[in-house]
């Protein structure tokens, strides 16, 4: 289908670049070829659509780092584009992202920097299983054991003879027109590291002997979303081989895979991985506070907020399997010495296990530095940034953006007032405002005991602060109040549900479609005293996560395809991108 001529006169200076020419073009058009996926699925309820996704950068370097080593994880930077937070997570904005030709150049880039370090002296020895019978030649018997298991890994199932067998030409081809066995197979490896099939997480339906006319996904794709979405990491050797025995498709044997993985000390990794997306920590690699006016926290100590938080979280629910709703309530943490200052506490080297006193202000996730400073402006709080989190993070539920015709000069004459209660009453006289900061004001001012770096304080500029306040028709007289507000908000579980879902079915989730399924999820949820694990089980076990929801609409139908778009699109810039440089 494919044709390429090959200039076969190489000088010394042109040959690997003509070579990488060849390995861009082969490497990105076998990966194309997928005739299993060409017929629709058939419709019916339960279940998820099919999706194509981007790696995140975390899931690019723990690949990485499972095939090839921490050391060559570490040594690179994931050449993944920013996404769009989409219906709250990153991860479901990763099936809705293209990669642009300046992208392909940096995938290319770092894929070149890991193949060089797989096939140096250093490295060979451990990661390539065999030794070819002369360096300076092509050994085709030696080049396809290696890629054979590493594509395996990488590509996430296993990969088909015509793939092996043009991946193996593309080494011979290389080393015998560089001189060197190991320049030929790095090339070839190279090639695996640009295609799709490793930088996107494709989903792929098989047809479901249990239920007729119906359509599931295969093992490997559901290995590879049961991993992501406990490990945040790619399938291991044991789910891939389940996943090639068919034990994933029997009630048993998914559920021996998912206990084993649960079991595993990788479920850290995964839940870290989750909570870090759903609590927007991204934005603490651009947060900053104005050193004149808190000049006790710095990169470091914002660097350890979003630590501390995440350990509380890994700590109370994988750890002790504690109920969800109590992270809003509970006075158990960490602290360092790094930000021991901003709460004013002692503390020694290094982590700690730390506990706020009782009675005191500190209780719960919301008065946390990480939660108090990253909804804040630079020089001082915002109640209605605090309100606007509480809701859309732990609540699911969307505050608007504010008008492009606000008329702000009430504001700039309220800028002297001593209280943010005081400046935001403005709000409450301007009826193109008002409807929004009812919904936020009354739970951010009940946190206005923290300022912009989230320590605590009794007065904003020498006048007393009132936070009482009121969560959906609960009110209540202070921060304590807020927190069991919050702990008790019918929402708040149902939202975890809603984002853990979409989490690990790679999208946003439909309310119409899901709605029954994540009604059962939330059900369990209760009966099971609000443990993540057992959620995390109980989605992993569904029916709904493993089979394949068709589109039933126009409209959907045009989703689904904007959803496959990126790996197209990324296909089609790679091979532009290849033949620019010819």
């Amino acid at each position: 289908m494919y044709s390429f001529r090959y200039d076969c006169r190489f000088s010394a200076g042109s040959a690997r670049r003509q070579v990488v020419i060849l390995v861009l073009a082969l490497g990105v058009l076998s990966g194309c070829r997928d005739p299993q996926n060409a017929e629709p699925a058939e419709q019916y309820d339960a279940g998820s659509p099919l999706r194509t996704r981007l790696l995140t950068a975390d899931q690019y370097t723990n690949s990485i780092a499972q095939v090839f080593g921490e050391d060559i994880a570490d040594s690179i930077l994931p050449p993944i584009p920013p996404m769009a937070r989409t219906d709250g997570l990153l991860a479901s904005g990763s099936a809705f992202v293209g990669v642009t030709s300046d992208q392909v150049s940096q995938i290319q880039q770092t894929a070149t920097s890991i193949a060089a370090q797989v096939v140096d002296q250093e490295h060979r020895d451990f990661l390539i299983p065999c030794t070819p019978e002369a360096t300076e030649a092509a050994d085709s018997s030696c080049a396809a054991l290696f890629l054979e298991e590493t594509g395996r890994l990488l590509f996430r199932r296993p990969l088909s003879d015509s793939r092996l067998l043009d991946l193996v030409q593309i080494a011979d081809y290389a080393a015998q027109q560089t001189g060197d066995f190991y320049d030929g197979l790095s090339l070839a490896l190279e090639a695996m590291l640009i295609s799709p099939d490793f930088i996107f997480i494709a989903d792929r339906a098989e047809a479901d002997p249990d239920a007729p006319g119906r359509q599931r996904l295969d093992a490997y794709s559901l290995a590879s979303r049961l991993s992501f979405l406990l490990w945040n990491a790619p399938p291991d050797d044991v789910l891939l081989q389940e996943a090639g025995t068919g034990i994933l498709h029997t009630p048993q044997g998914l559920a021996r895979a998912v206990d084993r993985m649960l079991g595993s000390a990788r479920l850290e990794s995964g839940v870290r991985a989750f909570f870090d997306d759903l609590m927007a920590f991204d934005e603490f690699n651009s947060l900053a506070k104005d050193p004149l006016v808190y000049p006790m926290v710095t990169g470091t100590t914002l660097e350890h907020a979003r630590e501390q938080t995440l350990r509380t979280i890994v700590d109370h629910l994988v750890a002790r399997q504690a109920d969800y709703r109590d992270l809003f309530t509970t006075r158990k943490t960490f602290m360092s010495m790094q930000l021991a200052a901003v709460y004013d506490t002692p503390a020694g080297e290094g982590w700690m296990p730390f506990e706020f006193e009782e009675g005191g202000p500190r209780l719960g996730l919301l008065t946390h530095v990480s939660f108090l400073a990253a909804n804040s402006h630079s020089v001082r709080s915002s109640p209605t940034l605090r309100g606007k989190a509480l809701r859309e993070t732990f609540l699911c539920q969307r505050v608007p953006d504010p008008p492009p015709d606000v008329d702000f000069s009430s504001l700039e004459e309220a800028e002297d007032a001593a209280t943010a209660k005081e400046r935001l009453a403005v709000h409450n006289t301007n009826p193109s405002c008002a409807g929004c900061h009812l919904i936020t004001d009354p739970m951010g001012l009940s946190l206005e005991n923290f300022d912009g770096a989230g320590r605590y304080r009794e007065t904003e500029n020498g006048a007393p602060l009132d936070i009482a306040g009121e969560l959906d028709g609960i009110f209540y007289e202070d921060i304590a109040g807020l927190a069991q507000a919050t702990r008790n908000h019918p929402k708040l579980s149902a939202c975890l549900i809603n984002r853990l879902y979409a989490y690990g079915t790679g999208g946003p989730v439909s309310l119409r479609e899901d709605r029954d399924t994540l009604a059962g999820f939330e059900a369990r949820f209760a009966e099971n005293e609000y443990r993540l694990p057992e959620l995390l089980r109980d989605i992993a076990l569904s029916d709904a996560f493993s089979r394949v929801r068709s589109e039933e609409s126009e409209d959907r139908m045009h989703d689904s395809l904007r959803m496959k778009a990126p790996a197209e699109r990324a296909e089609s810039a790679m091979v532009l991108a290849s033949m620019e440089n010819e």
